[in-house]
């Protein structure tokens, strides 16, 4: 009787995500779900309440998926939605495929006034193969500008749906929440799952808490957990007690005991980070299970070293790494030592903007100031003694006189674009040295184009330009697919004649003088100046290709002298002069850290 009724509770559960391309309203669509249930009150809510990081608000971008369950009447029956709010920038699309992972159906949400996006075409194609049931929903509905016809179509030839099926919304005004709410409950399937079952949990997220230790999100697929039980995560081998477990609310709500289709969290008392990895499966001690499987490895994209300012917070910055890592899965990183720098993490993103925000991160939630390097690819370089080894780090490669050769890493890439911007991305393409190997058109003005090119020419600004000349309407992805030889060179900067190895780059010979160049232009902008003259200078090996100087900061020595003879001034001169020199062999250029950034973000 009792697994009976339970399965008839299991028919009253929904999990579902939200997915949209960036800007597209998905955040300010889940307010208003959440107040059309009751979940939260007029008085708790604030705009894009589950975007619960001061960053997310002040960007008006996701960055965390964020899970948070709603209770809802309907027809006289009680139901459980499950709901994962998910992040729209590419460089968060790990976060997405988390949240897929541990979902039945998804709501696709795509802006009235501009159609389909970039992002929203990538975040399908990971539903689909996750085969979650899409519900197309039309947002901003409201605004005059909408274009509900031609975007109504757009959706039915994307994922030939009906367009009836399709519902009209708007997160400002509430419109169509009922119906988005009523669409989930019948088309979204509930979980599978057996509760009588050993026990089999996924965790899809995690958090660090410095009252309770690592807070674990999970899904139960089968089986049930009960407060108090002993569990074991089955990729690490750890066996832990169950605390404490419930479900997530707008705060987390204790609960007794969770059954296959919950989607809750679990604190064990855990104090170490590795101890808990997102994709890993929870069990029971004594009635165990096979794990599930979990979700893709990361692919970094870029990589960069992050040091601290003071090298005695070297073991501060690993714990902070690690407690951000339990945050965010996507963050990979290994120490590392530089000369200027001394010790510190070679570290791997998602790309830039990614890059940017866990710096940020650092240096809000864990007061940490830090360095980072100009950011680059893995190489493979071979000796003139025919011995391979691998390059992370420019300072790693040898003397051109003992290299026989250098290899970079190549990918194959897709966009997927609008017609009207082939050209432009094909231009973008050949500029950094790809290669085109296909184009098909998959819709009359939708085109996919295939193309082969150096990983470490999408490193810097590749996402930006691509979509600044798509405006915004271009899908990117890509795979790695080996090495090839290449014309590599060492640029380096120098101060005054000592190596600035943060500033050091791996480049192709044909754009080092251009790269040298701007480097030196942004550097003499930026370092202030001091008493004695700074020469900031490219070089590849001992042959400098650029150079730029700031000047001197000058005190009137002569002040004091007025009238007499021009001996007494030259005389104060030339002793300020051998001063300048003498603090020119003892001074110490200081660089500012905005100085490092600026290097990232040149034109």
């Amino acid at each position: 009787m009792a697994l009976l009724s339970y399965f008839c509770s299991m028919k009253h559960i929904r999990n579902f995500c939200i997915i949209a391309h960036i800007d597209h309203g998905k955040s300010t669509l889940a307010d208003r779900l959440l107040q059309h249930t009751g979940t939260i009150s007029d008085r708790e809510l604030q705009e894009q309440t589950l975007d619960d990081m001061d960053l997310e608000r002040e960007r008006g971008i996701t960055i965390k998926s964020h899970a948070i369950q709603m209770d809802y009447q309907y027809e006289g029956e009680s139901y459980v939605f499950n709901l994962i709010d998910t992040p729209g920038h590419v460089d968060f699309s790990y976060e997405v495929s988390r949240s897929i992972a541990a979902c039945e159906g998804a709501l696709l949400i795509v802006d009235a006034t501009q159609g389909i996006q970039a992002q929203t075409i990538s975040n399908l194609y990971l539903a689909l193969e996750h085969d979650l049931e899409i519900i197309p929903v039309l947002n901003k509905m409201d605004l005059d500008s909408a274009m509900a016809e031609e975007v109504t179509d757009q959706i039915v030839e994307l994922i030939g749906c009906d367009p009836s099926e399709v519902i009209p919304a708007s997160g400002k005004s509430g419109l169509g929440v009922e119906a988005i709410l009523e669409a989930v409950i019948k088309r979204v399937p509930a979980p599978k799952g057996d509760p009588e079952a050993p026990l089999q949990a996924m965790i899809f997220d995690s958090v660090f808490n410095s009252f309770r230790g690592i807070i674990a999100y999970f899904r139960i697929r089968n089986g049930r957990l009960r407060k108090g039980d002993e569990v074991k995560f089955v990729n690490t081998g750890r066996k832990y007690e169950a605390d404490e477990i419930g479900t997530l609310k707008l705060d987390m709500v204790p609960k007794k005991e969770l059954s296959a289709g919950d989607v809750g969290y679990i604190i064990s008392g855990i104090k170490q980070a590795k101890e808990v990895k997102v994709g890993d499966t929870i069990t029971l001690v004594d009635r165990p299970a096979a794990a599930i499987r979990g979700f893709e490895d990361v692919k970094p994209m870029v990589f960069a070293g992050i040091y601290p300012v003071d090298t005695d917070d070297y073991e501060e910055l690993r714990a902070s790494l690690e407690k951000l890592q339990l945050n965010d899965a996507s963050l990979v990183f290994e120490p590392e030592s530089s000369a200027a720098l001394g010790f510190g993490f070679r570290c791997g993103f998602l790309g830039m903007l990614h890059m940017e925000i866990v710096q940020e991160r650092l240096d809000r939630e864990f007061d940490m100031t830090v360095i980072t390097t100009v950011p680059n690819v893995g190489y493979r370089a071979t000796n003139s003694r025919g011995e391979e080894f691998a390059v992370n780090n420019p300072s790693e490669l040898p003397d051109p006189a003992n290299l026989q050769k250098v290899e970079e890493p190549y990918i194959k890439g897709q966009i997927i674009t609008k017609s009207d911007y082939v050209g432009q991305v094909m231009n973008l393409c050949i500029e950094k040295r790809g290669t085109l190997s296909n184009q098909v058109y998959l819709t009359s003005d939708r085109v996919e184009l295939s193309f082969e090119m150096p990983l470490g020419e999408i490193v810097f600004d590749f996402y930006d330009k691509l979509k600044s000349i798509s405006r915004g309407y271009a899908s990117f992805d890509y795979h790695p697919i080996g090495y090839k030889e290449s014309k590599l060179v060492k640029l380096d900067i120098l101060l005054n004649g000592d190596q600035v190895d943060a500033l050091s780059a791996l480049i192709h010979r044909d754009n080092a003088y251009e790269l040298g160049k701007r480097i030196c232009a942004k550097l003499r902008e930026l370092i202030p100046r001091q008493q004695f003259e700074i020469a900031i200078q490219a070089a590849i090996g001992t042959k400098v290709i650029a150079r730029e100087t700031v000047r001197a900061l000058r005190k009137d020595v002569t002040a004091k002298c007025y009238g007499g003879d021009i001996t007494r001034k030259r005389k104060l001169l030339e002793k300020q002069k051998k001063g300048k020199k003498r603090m020119r062999q003892v001074g110490n250029v200081e660089i500012p850290q905005q100085a490092f950034m600026a290097v990232l973000q040149l034109d």
